[in-house]
């Protein structure tokens, strides 16, 4: 027997780095999916293997990598962590056999780890008879993604388990926004990886070096969030773009925002776009441009001209989903 579950990826529309001090974030469930396919093995190994150019073997505490070097750690290990963290809630010794397949690109800023948390979570604790709640999904799901993000505020495993658009602050039940209107985006990928934990910890540095600057600046993305949230409630795009376009001003002004990302930005909103920021921890990874259904192509392009990869992409109100397969 064998289990699959698919989570989507994520867009923050607005809020992000600010949702870690008590902010409110705008976070989108969008149309890209992991899926993670469990089965049980006679030994008490876990046996990663993806479509991500990386897979290993974890035996405890001891990993052999098979493709993908030691940079295959960084992606399979959250996986393993959250495993084992499901056998160990539910006193399980078995081994697994887990299958990655992924369409979110890797330190990217959508979620990707967050997303195969999840995934992984509900589909080892399906295929062991466990019949998890979407709170359950995010608790089970913290120790994995600790090991990417160092302190996490919780969003990634939020929006994959619930999907749709909500209105999150770090320690509060999300609030779901009852959005109408098509949110047609565009995502620019500049391609350079990084770290959000690096970047997190940058942020922290300028806050306890100059609080006084940083802290209004934080506390203005948190009103700035809220009054995104009010606009998509009314369908008003036109409003979202402008708060977008400002978000990403202060995302500069907290040093996360660099030359690449930029250009991207300034490509879209040249191109049309009604508002485009970076989105995700920045250093690098992507931007986020808000269109009209009929811009997407032209805003695409222009993301291409300036050196980035697209993806179209559109708001999905499903999160994790789980199934058996036939026998």
């Amino acid at each position: 027997m064998s289990v699959t579950a698919s989570a989507p990826a994520k867009a923050i529309l607005t809020g992000e780095h600010f949702v870690v001090y008590n902010e409110p974030a705008v976070v989108m469930a969008i149309d890209c999916y992991v899926h993670v396919t469990a089965s049980e093995r006679a030994d008490d190994a876990v046996h990663i293997t993806s479509d991500l150019g990386v897979s290993g073997f974890y035996k405890k505490d001891r990993y052999n990598p098979e493709r993908g070097g030691v940079e295959a750690e960084e992606i399979l290990m959250p996986i393993n962590i959250a495993a084992r963290t499901v056998l160990d809630e539910l006193n399980e010794e078995t081994g697994l056999d887990l299958r990655v397949s992924s369409s979110i690109p890797v330190a990217a800023g959508l979620g990707s780890s967050g997303a195969l948390a999840v995934a992984t979570v509900a589909a080892v604790g399906k295929l062991l008879g466990a019949n998890f709640s979407k709170d359950d999904l995010i608790e089970l799901s913290f120790d994995a993604e600790r090991f990417v993000h160092s302190n996490p505020s919780g969003i990634d495993q939020t929006i994959s388990s619930n999907g749709g658009v909500i209105l999150y602050k770090k320690g509060e039940e999300p609030i779901p926004l009852d959005v109408e209107v098509e949110i047609p985006v565009v995502i620019g990928n500049t391609g350079m990886p990084r770290r959000t934990g690096d970047l997190v910890k940058s942020v922290r540095g300028k806050l306890n070096d100059f609080p006084e600057v940083l802290r209004p600046i934080i506390h203005a993305g948190g009103k700035l969030s809220e009054l995104a949230a009010e606009a998509l409630v009314h369908g008003d795009l036109k409003r979202l773009g402008e708060l977008m376009d400002i978000n990403h001003g202060l995302l500069s002004a907290i040093g996360v925002s660099n030359k690449m990302l930029d250009e991207l930005v300034y490509a879209a909103r040249d191109a049309g776009a009604l508002g485009a920021k970076l989105t995700g921890a920045g250093g690098g990874g992507c931007i986020i441009a808000l269109s009209t259904l009929e811009g997407r192509d032209r805003i695409a392009n222009a993301i291409q001209r300036a050196g980035g990869t697209t993806i179209i992409a559109k708001k999905t109100d499903a999160g994790v989903r789980v199934w058996a397969n036939p026998a």
